[in-house]
């Protein structure tokens, strides 16, 4: 799993019938004090969640294993919101 913060949307008129009625969102991963890190992906979203929201995105054969998006050409998907993150002091 990753850490990202959503930072945009991804519009297409014409898609694959797998991504039919999915959110596709831009997500740049985030190291633990919350800044951007290079790396992104374009991400279907399963929970609902918006720009400028911290989430955690599975990739690979882990982005076809929920309900929604099982058996579908799907990379990167949105599995949850995130509401806080706790790290004890090194």
């Amino acid at each position: 799993m990753v850490l990202g913060k959503v930072v945009g949307t991804v519009v297409s008129a014409q898609k694959d019938k797998s991504f039919a009625g999915k959110k596709l969102l831009i997500v740049k991963a985030i190291d633990l004090d919350g800044k951007l890190l290079d790396p992104f992906v374009v991400a279907v979203d399963t929970v609902g969640v918006g720009t400028g929201e911290t989430v955690l995105v599975v990739n690979g054969s882990s982005a076809r294993m929920t309900e929604e998006t099982k058996d579908k050409s799907i990379d990167s998907v949105i599995v949850a919101r995130v509401d806080s993150i706790q790290v004890e002091a090194q």
